[in-house]
């Protein structure tokens, strides 16, 4: 038995889309349900990251910033506990974003119901800015989260300096390792494989970017590496929002980013439009 169509509405022809644009309500629910999915744990996917950040940072101050300990950085004196905490926050921001984009499509592919994702009227671009959208929305999360511990914290202070730099770097490194998550759920097979990318990957690369320490008292050689790593833009621009001075340029850090957040976006889309490893 055929519906008919509501009296003075027609059906449209076979093979004619019914969104032309953008599907926003598609968009907006699948945004939602990633959005849910880690608030329904949130002890352990925001709180557990912030308490764990500020043991970080009461552990490098006690053994490290004690008696006033200052670090130089640009050729300002600035108190050890100061240099570190937005380097930390950052850190955090980062590894979360990572995790829950990391995480989205990988259990999707293990457990079976990747068609979830796939079969949905959303467009590859709606598709890929839901889940990292998700993905970014917690890394503002645990941000804020440390970023409130660290205030209540005597001894340090996170006031912001510049607000629209921490707000655009922890934005563009948020979805950088939102990409990077989404390409590694894209590629890998089996939680080992993420867990593999996390421990030699994206642990090593934000620990080496100059969260502990001012690259300007590394070697010449170090300095080269660590300026070849893009996490450490990240953290250097994130900081200058708190400190009003970075090592290296605020315009150098965007324009490395941002680009690098194309390419991988780029990657990300062609990928899932062709369904590498995501359709039989």
């Amino acid at each position: 038995m055929t519906s008919q169509p509501p009296s003075g509405q027609t059906l449209p022809e076979p093979g004619v889309p019914v969104i032309r644009n953008i599907n926003w309500g598609g968009l907006r629910t699948l945004y939602v349900k990633e959005v849910r999915r880690f608030f329904k744990v949130q002890l352990q996917t925001i709180w557990a990251p912030a308490v764990t950040t500020l043991m970080f940072l009461v552990i490098f101050t006690v053994a490290l910033g004690g008696g006033g300990r200052m670090i130089s950085l640009q050729g300002h004196q600035i108190h050890f506990a100061d240099f570190i905490a937005p380097g930390l926050i950052v850190m955090g921001m980062l590894n979360n974003a990572f995790a829950n984009a990391s995480f989205s499509l990988l259990v999707g592919k293990i457990q079976g119901n990747i068609v979830d994702y796939l079969m949905p009227p959303l467009s590859t671009s709606e598709l890929l800015a839901a889940l990292v959208g998700g993905a970014v929305t917690r890394a503002f999360c645990v941000g804020g989260a440390v970023w409130l511990a660290m205030a209540l914290w005597p001894g340090v202070h996170v006031t912001p300096a510049h607000l629209w730099a921490i707000l655009w770097f922890g934005l563009l490194g948020s979805v950088f390792l939102a990409l990077m998550g989404v390409l590694t759920s894209i590629w890998a097979d089996k939680f080992d494989h993420a867990a593999a990318v996390t421990n030699f990957v994206v642990s090593p690369l934000t620990l080496l970017s100059g969260t502990f320490y001012s690259v300007d008292r590394l070697s010449p050689t170090f300095q080269a590496i660590s300026h070849a790593n893009p996490f450490f833009y990240i953290i250097s621009g994130f900081r200058y929002g708190f400190l009003g001075v970075a090592d290296s340029p605020v315009l150098l850090g965007t324009a490395v980013i941002l680009g690098l957040d194309v390419v991988l976006a780029a990657i990300c889309y062609t990928l899932i439009r062709k369904g590498w490893k995501l359709k039989s």
